[in-house]
């Protein structure tokens, strides 16, 4: 598995990827409007959006972000993002890091190996330390968050009831001044 930026190549795994989802949210993918990804054109939009959004926040309310998808054999298996600052949601429930796997594609490493892979970049980008949160009800994602140094701050509830976890995870980078 490797990871690689959006491209508009994977169309047709990521579309077989979507009937695995059925709708749910998948953290970490950037996805705002699901109806958009159902056509090449709509999806080659996306993946311009995607990587615009490494140099410009999507909107009010948003980071920058970058974006990586786990693939191997040219199969979309899932992604992952590296928002590079926090706002108030992000620092509460987002944190810097999120990641999700398609389903039939889980429980074979593939969280662990990318938020490896993500925790090198964001040494590179000069983060001493990320923020990495999970729902506290998602065991999966706890262990591989653990088994990457991610040491447990709190727990948190939104809105809606939802506990969310948060950890910090040293990426080895010295700090840097913004």
């Amino acid at each position: 598995m490797q990871l690689e930026r959006p491209s508009e190549r994977l169309f047709r795994s990521f579309q077989q990827s979507m009937l695995e989802w059925d709708g749910a949210h998948q953290d970490g993918a950037g996805i705002r409007d699901a109806a958009l990804l159902a056509t090449e054109g709509g999806f080659a939009q996306w993946v311009m959006q995607l990587r615009t959004e490494e140099g410009v926040p999507a909107g009010d309310g948003f980071v920058t972000c970058s974006y990586y998808w786990m693939v191997q054999d040219d199969e979309y298996l899932g992604s992952i993002a590296l928002r590079h600052e926090l706002n108030d949601f992000l620092r509460s429930y987002g944190g810097h890091i999120g990641y999700s796997v398609r389903p039939s594609a889980r429980r074979r490493g593939l969280a662990t190996r990318a938020l490896q892979g993500v925790l090198r970049i964001a040494h590179h980008r000069g983060l001493a330390e990320v923020l990495v949160t999970c729902d506290a009800q998602n065991l999966g994602s706890r262990r591989v968050i653990e088994g990457n140094g991610g040491r447990f701050e709190s727990e948190v509830t939104d809105a809606a009831g939802r506990v969310f976890q948060r950890f910090w995870i040293s990426t080895g980078a010295e700090p840097t001044e913004l």
